[in-house]
């Protein structure tokens, strides 16, 4: 295959190809984050179809929190997985992690929020 048909172009045309198992790695992860935002979308549709008994408020806010940052996740994965590929064809040291942050901050979140709808329900 040639450098021109790998997408995206603008990331195969810099550096030297590095260790497979490296990339195959950094692919391993981009998917495992595809897994998390599915998880997250399936736990906000099953929190606002299978919780009658959670204040409607915070069970509405919990789910829209779960589906929102599950429909993140992929955005920053991609950039994730461009980054770290960029910096294995570069030879440079790896970029600190983006995802992990906002998404513990999100599960904080709706772990409050669903523990203020049962707590007043």
């Amino acid at each position: 295959m040639t450098e021109r048909r790998r997408f995206p172009a603008s990331l195969y045309g810099v550096g030297t190809e590095p260790d497979g198992r490296f990339t195959l790695a950094n692919e391993r992860t981009f998917l495992a984050w595809i897994r998390t935002s599915l998880a997250f979308i399936a736990a906000g549709v099953a929190l606002e179809a299978l919780v009658p008994a959670m204040l409607p408020g915070f069970r509405i806010a919990a789910s829209t929190v779960l589906v929102l940052t599950g429909i993140a996740i992929p955005i920053g994965a991609w950039f994730g997985w461009l980054r770290i590929e960029r910096a294995l064809r570069q030879e440079r040291p790896l970029p600190s992690p983006v995802l992990a942050l906002p998404v513990v901050v999100a599960v904080v979140v709706v772990g409050i929020l669903v523990a203020l709808g049962f707590a007043f329900a």
